[in-house]
Parts: C-alpha cells; structure tokens; sequence
C-alpha cells in the first residue's frame, strides 16, 4: 500500500492547500468530521464513496457545492483519521477511473498533531 504514487506527505498537502489546487476528501465519520476537519476538504463518508464519485458532475454540484473532479485531476486526495480508510477510499475511486487518486496516509490525526493550518 505504501507506494509513493498512492500517498501524499503532510508537506505535500499543505503545499497543495496554499496554493489551493487540492481536492480533498474527508472519508470520516460525520461525528469526526464534526470535532474538526482540514480546511477546504469535503465529506464523503468512506462507505459512499463509489456512489458519491459516481455522481455526473451536475448532481455532484448541486450536492457539494464544488465541481467534480475529472478522472485525470491530479490533485484529488482522500484522508480519514490515520490513513486506513482513505487508503480503502483511494482505491475504490481509482477503481472508478480516477486514476490519480492519492491518500493522505498522515490523516487528520497527523494535521491536528502539526498545527495543520
């Protein structure tokens, strides 16, 4: 699982998130998401995952207010607490074609112990 093409540092990440050409992914539980969530990301439980991705990009739209990532975006990055189930998420959206897809291995967990602002 921990090949480089799969996974984003928290350097990378926060790199990407200045200069705002990141599509974050939160694959947590609402209850998580609620007690904090890296700024700019959306919620996608992990269990809808392939239904949320699978949305055409007007549904997708109207329901998270950004538009769908293209299946070539190569900055679209999932991430949960501590890296298992964005991993499980990056490989079901990379089986729906996004074939860049990248997981955030440190999750929240990693951003909140480094001050992730």
């Amino acid at each position: 699982m921990a090949s480089s093409d799969k996974e984003i540092s928290y350097s990378d990440l926060k790199s990407l998130l200045e200069k705002g050409s990141v599509f974050l992914v939160d694959v947590r539980s609402k209850a998580e998401v609620d007690n904090g969530r890296i700024p700019g990301s959306i919620h996608i439980p992990v269990e809808n995952v392939e239904s949320e991705m699978s949305l055409d990009a007007a549904d997708f739209q109207s329901k998270f207010g950004v538009s769908k990532p293209s299946l070539d975006c190569s900055e679209l990055v999932f991430h949960c607490q501590m890296g298992r189930r964005g991993a499980a998420a990056t490989e079901k959206a990379r089986g729906l074609g996004f074939k860049n897809a990248r997981n955030y291995a440190g999750g929240y967990k990693e951003w909140s112990e480094k001050g992730g602002k």
